[in-house]
């Protein structure tokens, strides 16, 4: 699965555009941020792709869980975002 890696400087908008398109092609994607500002810009991604897949009848949802990461030889945390869509209609 892919990963997106996203920081507190992220473009929400861009995140959002590359989230939708592997999202489309692949079903499903995984966020990853170290971070309360890459966390935040995380989710203003996913809810702006909700709306770029809403019109082809998909919504998307996400499953947050902890992942320990290595940084420059220093072991993070991180928070990963599993986005999947489900049909809008199944809410």
């Amino acid at each position: 699965m892919e990963v997106l890696k996203v920081s507190s400087k992220s473009s929400p908008n861009s995140v959002a555009g590359a989230l939708a398109g592997v999202i489309r092609e692949q079903g499903a994607v995984e966020i990853q941020t170290v971070g309360a500002g890459a966390l935040n810009q995380a989710i203003k991604a996913i809810a702006i792709a909700r709306g770029f897949v809403a019109p082809t009848g998909l919504d998307l949802f996400c499953t947050p869980a902890f992942a320990d990461i290595e940084i420059n030889g220093e072991e993070r945390t991180a928070i990963r975002l599993l986005v999947e869509p489900r049909s809008a209609h199944h809410s």
